[in-house]
């Protein structure tokens, strides 16, 4: 028995897991897979949390982030449009990033399961019993969701967007190339977006969004990419002109960008299992941070008596969405002009009219700082 299961080590996962660890709360994380490792993600985070993350423990500059300030995209003809980022992010990977708070969370006493799925979870007003693949059984005051974008807790709750085929791949290297170290790019070409940003080890994350149909078209991701994402010449010259790192890339299937519900089975959703924002917007990794501070916030008052169950997810799910429901629609609503070859030209002619067009639309797909 504990205070906290949290099932799955994930941005928000971990989080979560050091701040109700630093308030005096045992907590245990089901992990399925053993730190550190790769996952598929952008890995370009906005300031926007960068002074949490560095009050948490975290010496971001030993990790060799890259500070980004510039966010550039391009049509699949190869056409350029560029605009200052605000804000700022930095670029970090998930192997990283990931196990730096993996370290933190077990230096606060946070106690990890890994190599352990989660396949049930049972909850009462009084406590939650999780059980494993390898029966392996828990029990908690409170358990949070932090399983990512595409788990199979999804489907042993029966969430309502598990009944809808995802058509969404998601594809990630890691290279080496000559590429400005302040400039997050985005790629389109037909049926996806590519972005490429720095990180760690003057190596850069080269990650892309397309579906099954794209693939299934042309047999294999590699003709695919030489079919398709090389007609943008930006990606012809990543492809052919860098060193790939990986043996095989990281791959994604069937994640979903539909609304989510907050709370299912009393279980608080944070991180990607809450919602997630496309890749167009480059912003999930923070959102997932901010969104395991709120649930943790909110769980500790919960564990010492100041609200009941019921009272914490209706907060929680106002808190979550007053932060972050905006965003999703914006981020959902403009990656429907990217994908296409036409809509990709028009719509950076659209934003070519006045770069405050698209520092709106950036502005209202990132917060503000937290603390």
């Amino acid at each position: 028995m504990t205070d906290v299961l949290i099932i799955g080590g994930g941005l928000a996962g971990l989080v979560s897991s050091i701040e109700l660890a630093q308030r005096g709360f045992m907590v245990v994380v089901v992990e399925r897979k053993t730190y550190p490792f790769h996952r598929v993600c952008g890995e370009y985070v906005s300031n926007e949390v960068r002074p949490y993350l560095e009050k948490l423990g975290l010496k971001l500059n030993e990790l060799g982030i890259k500070e980004i300030q510039r966010f550039q995209f391009t049509s699949p003809s190869g056409r350029v449009l560029e605009t200052d980022l605000d804000m700022g992010g930095f670029g970090i990977s998930r192997y990283a990033l990931d196990f730096a708070l993996f370290e933190l969370a077990k230096k606060k006493g946070v106690e990890f399961v890994l190599g352990e799925t989660v396949d049930n979870v049972e909850c009462t007003n009084d406590e939650c019993k999780a059980t494993t693949v390898n029966h392996l059984h828990l029990s908690a005051r409170i358990v949070l969701g932090s399983f990512g974008k595409n788990s199979r807790m999804d489907k042993a709750l029966d969430r309502d967007f598990t009944h809808k085929k995802s058509p969404y791949i998601g594809v990630k290297y890691h290279i080496r190339t000559k590429f400005p170290q302040d400039l997050i790019a985005l790629h389109n070409f037909q049926d996806g977006y590519c972005g490429i940003s720095a990180i760690e080890e003057d190596r850069y994350c080269l990650c892309y969004l397309t579906t099954r149909n794209n693939i299934r078209k042309h047999g294999t991701i590699v003709d695919m990419e030489r079919e398709v994402l090389w007609k943008n010449p930006h990606l012809k010259r990543l492809f052919t002109e860098s060193e790939f790192i990986f043996e095989r890339p990281e791959v994604i299937n069937e994640f979903s960008f539909e609304p989510k519900h907050i709370v299912e089975n009393h279980i608080l959703m944070v991180g990607d299992a809450a919602g997630l924002i496309t890749p167009l917007c480059g912003n999930g990794m923070a959102m997932a941070i901010h969104g395991g501070k709120i649930a943790a916030a909110l769980t500790a008052q919960f564990l010492n008596g100041n609200l009941t169950r019921i009272a914490l997810e209706k907060q929680y799910k106002k808190a979550w969405k007053r932060e972050f429901a905006a965003r999703l629609w914006v981020g959902r609503n403009v990656q429907r002009l990217f994908g296409d070859a036409w809509l990709s030209e028009v719509a950076l002619s659209f934003f070519g009219l006045g770069k405050p067009l698209l520092r709106f639309v950036i502005k209202n797909t990132h917060g503000k700082p937290i603390e």
